[in-house]
Order: structure tokens, then C-alpha cells, then sequence
């Protein structure tokens, strides 16, 4: 969720819920051009490459008859709005937000120790590998110094300690003849990248790359390798309002922000248009594969004090991976 104002040829999913909005007559067509003019706020910001599945936007609009099936109406068959609701005057959706759950599909061979010789239609996650990862995940429950997970931001900067509620992986399942699972993240916000590099260095660990020490070692204020995942896979799953529910979804006059009434079709969405995207986008370019064989580049034991591959350096295997796109999560 962003604009790419002016370009034809890279729409964002942003650029074409305005043009619905304009063609379905909710806003003025000079609104699109300036969103400041209807308060337009996005509750988490999707960059390249990253799907949601449960985004709220905020804005002012004329509150015309069917208004959701006429703005449906205007958009591609990926793009739908699941409802509506009125909210306080001074609603703002991205500062009101409490949490942001992200989900991460990834193939679980992935999950694999590096020694094991099943290939990726073979690969089965077995129940004592399945805890051991979820040991590692739950490691990053709480607040922690996040600053070797993003960019641009010193062990000494406040804003890169970041909450974080809860971390899991699903159960497995197979599809298109290849086991895949989903791992789940809810925090307060996230830095650009944090989430792609959380499941990067557990990835390292149970592939017997790195020490488990490293997750805690990471936390500190020396500057640690941490490898960043694929961007493919990263969903944004559900954005939480649990406090403004809590003083006005039973006011009488608000309704509460809730997925509950949407669950079925959200179901349907990811069934329909992001999970089949995700499992055949692997399928065709390999991109779990392709970085997993750049883990053995890093060096999970050096420090800043040590021998320790360049920021430059690091970035320039993740570009290799990522084909230069700037795929990730923030606030």
C-alpha cells in the first residue's frame, strides 16, 4: 500500500482503490491527485512483492448507496474491499492501530537441517523439527533491540527496540506436490526488513549454520550478520484496533474493527488469489532455493570488532537474491 503517482505501468494496489474510488463517485477525481484532501491513511505500509490479506484504509468519502459493490465494481480481481465502517471524526488508521500480524509462507525444506538429502517434493517437516522452530520463533517474544534487522539504524536508537506479541509456524501442508507452512508474526510495528531477517537467522539455525546463541547475541549492540529471507511469502494478515474497540465499539454509534464478520471471504481470498501466487512463484523462480545456498557466505560468528562481512557486502548477496527489489515491511 503506496502510491506510484503518474506511472501507468506500475500501478500499486494504492493507485487502484483511488481510481475506484473516483470511478465508483465516492471522492472527488482532484482527491485522488491529492489524498491529504480526504485524510487518506493506510494502517501498515505493503512495499513490492508483499500481499495482504487484511488492510484497513482511512479516509472521508460521500457515503453513496452500495458503496462497497460499486467501488468492487472498479477494481482487478485481486484488489476487493471486504466492508465498511463509520469511525471517530479524528480516526486515523495507521496511529490508532495496536498491532500487525504478518504471515510468511515458505517451503519447508527450508526448515530443514542442511545435511538432509530429501529434495523439495520429498521433504516432510516432522513433528520434533516443527517444535524445535517454533522454540526458536517464540525466542522473540517481548521487546528487543532490533537494530541488526533492519538498516540505517544504530544499536543505541530507541525506535529499533520494537514488541513483539507472538511468534509461531503452522502446521505444514502440501501443495502442488511441495510441503509448505505458514509462520506467523504479531508485534506493535515493524522496521523495513525486520521480519524477513527474524525468519532468516532461525532459518540458519536450524539448517546448522548458526548457533541457536545467535538469536540473543543479535539482540546486543554488536553488529551481527543476519541473513534476510525472500520477499516472497510475506502477507500482512490482519491489522488490530484493540484498544479504540474497547472505548467505541459498543458506544452505540461506532462499530467495532473486527475480521469476524469477513473471516469467510478473507478465507477466500488468500485460497483464491495469494496463496496460489505464492506456491507457483516459488515453483517457477526458485527464490527459497537460490538463497538458501547463500547462506554459507555469512559469517554467523564474527562481530563489528571481528571479521564480519560489510554492510555493502551483505547487501549486495540480498540484491542477488531479491533481483534488486526492495521487498519488506515497516510501520
Amino acid at each position: 500500500m503506496q502510491r506510484n503517482v503518474g506511472s501507468a505501468q506500475f500501478k500499486t494496489i494504492e493507485d487502484e482503490l483511488v481510481s475506484a474510488l473516483v470511478g465508483a463517485g465516492c471522492i472527488p477525481e482532484n482527491h485522488g491527485n491529492d489524498m491529504r484532501k480526504m485524510s487518506f491513511q493506510r494502517s501498515a505500509r505493503t512495499d513490492k512483492g508483499v500481499s495482504a490479506a487484511g488492510q484497513i484504509v482511512s479516509l472521508k468519502l460521500w457515503l453513496i448507496d452500495n458503496l462497497v459493490e460499486k467501488v468492487n465494481e472498479n477494481l482487478p480481481p485481486g484488489i476487493k474491499i471486504l466492508g465498511m465502517r463509520r469511525v471517530t471524526g479524528r480516526f486515523n488508521s495507521k496511529n490508532t492501530c495496536d498491532a500487525r500480524t504478518y504471515f510468511y509462507m515458505l517451503p519447508t525444506f527450508a526448515l530443514g537441517h542442511k545435511d538432509e538429502g530429501a529434495g523439495p517434493e520429498t521433504f516432510r517437516l516432522s513433528t520434533c523439527a516443527l517444535g524445535r522452530v517454533n522454540k526458536l520463533l517464540g525466542c522473540y517474544k517481548g521487546t528487543h533491540n532490533f537494530h541488526n534487522f533492519t538498516s540505517g539504524k544504530g544499536p543505541r536508537d530507541p525506535s529499533a527496540k520494537r514488541y513483539i506479541m507472538e511468534m509461531f509456524c503452522e502446521a505444514p501442508f502440501v501443495r502442488q506436490g511441495v510441503e509448505f507452512a505458514v509462520l506467523k508474526v504479531k508485534g506493535q510495528s515493524f522496521m523495513m526488513h525486520q521480519i524477513r531477517k527474524m525468519i532468516g537467522l532461525v532459518i540458519a539455525v536450524v539448517r546448522g549454520y548458526a548457533a541457536e546463541a545467535i538469536l540473543e547475541q543479535s539482540w546486543g549492540e554488536a553488529k551481527v550478520d543476519v541473513p534476510k529471507a525472500p520477499g516472497l511469502g510475506l502477507v500482512l494478515d490482519t491489522v488490530h484496533f484493540e484498544k479504540y474497540n474497547q472505548r467505541f465499539g459498543s458506544d452505540g454509534v461506532h462499530q467495532a474493527l473486527e475480521w469476524t464478520d469477513v473471516e469467510p471471504q478473507r478465507a477466500a481470498f488468500k485460497e483464491d488469489h495469494i496463496y496460489p501466487t505464492i506456491v507457483t512463484t516459488e515453483q517457477e523462480e526458485q527464490s527459497m532455493a537460490n538463497w538458501l545456498n547463500t547462506l554459507p557466505i555469512h559469517d554467523f560468528t564474527a562481530t563489528a570488532s571481528g571479521n564480519q562481512l560489510t554492510d555493502n557486502h551483505s547487501k549486495k548477496m540480498n540484491d542477488d537474491v531479491d533481483g534488486g527489489s526492495d521487498v519488506g515491511e515497516s510501520d
